[in-house]
């Protein structure tokens, strides 16, 4: 796909090491978060914390070692590592529910503060449905029926732009519509339904254009199987975001025909 020159490799290795080393220190931030937490609170729960060092793997083995290395010269291993990065990571990630880690691991004037800046104006936005497809699938079209991607394996600071992007606008539009979190301002569940149809039929439609229209120096077979790669990877990861989504509002809807019922005193 691309001549992997000297300068290139280079590139690569600074990039590398720049987008690899956040994800390293969040990694152990969360794990001394709940440290933190279970020596004053109810113990967190094991399966959260083994959710967010999936999601860090996930994402730290596209981004450094031998994988990240074939990706410049692969479309198909470039769109595998998309997936890893720009879907499956931040779906992780999200399950773990860092902010209520944080928000448990912190002094509580500490976290009343921080809970009181979540829910201003500039972060409702952020959190939109519509915003945060258009961030995430929308920068995808761009990405790949744009010289973007060629100029991406050309340019360090792109390349570490584009990936940063990637997994920041995948992580956004996950809590956009699946809320683990706590969220102020909450979207109705038709809303998020419906936008979410919207947001993965792009998706597949895109990977679609990919299979046709190659992007500037990936080869034919490449494209296919990376647009193959894209369209049922990207099916198998968005079954289990649709779930969860419908899982949400399945025991929303429980919980609204059968509420509890206060004992008299």
């Amino acid at each position: 796909m691309h001549v992997h020159d000297n300068h290139t490799h280079s590139i690569s290795i600074i990039a590398q090491l720049i987008l690899a080393v956040p994800f390293i220190i969040s990694l152990f931030i969360y794990i001394f978060a709940v440290f933190l937490s279970n020596r004053h609170k109810k113990q967190w729960p094991l399966y959260r914390s083994f959710l967010w060092i999936v999601g860090h793997l996930c994402a730290i083995a596209t981004l450094i070692g031998p994988f990240a290395e074939r990706t410049h010269i692969s479309f198909s291993a470039h769109m595998i590592g998309h997936l890893l990065l720009g879907m499956l990571a931040p779906l992780l990630m999200a399950l773990a529910a860092p902010m209520t880690l944080l928000l448990r691991s912190i002094p509580v004037k500490m976290a009343r503060s921080l809970s009181l800046l979540l829910r201003r104006k500039p972060f409702n936005v952020l959190r939109d449905p519509i915003f945060a497809s258009i961030l995430n699938v929308g920068g995808l079209w761009l990405l790949y029926t744009t010289p973007l991607f060629t100029m991406m394996h050309e340019s360090t600071f792109l390349f570490i732009f584009i990936h940063i992007h990637i997994f920041l606008a995948g992580y956004l539009f996950t809590i956009a519509f699946i809320y683990i979190d706590p969220t102020p301002h909450q979207s109705s569940y038709i809303y998020r339904s419906i936008i979410l149809l919207l947001a993965l039929a792009a998706h597949s439609i895109l990977s679609k254009r990919i299979y046709a229209y190659p992007p500037s120096n990936v080869s034919i077979e490449q494209a296919e199987l990376g647009a193959m790669i894209m369209y049922y990877g990207g099916d198998a990861i968005e079954i289990g975001f649709v779930f969860l989504l419908f899982y949400q509002w399945f025991k929303s809807s429980r919980k609204s025909i059968h509420p509890k019922v206060v004992a008299p005193r």
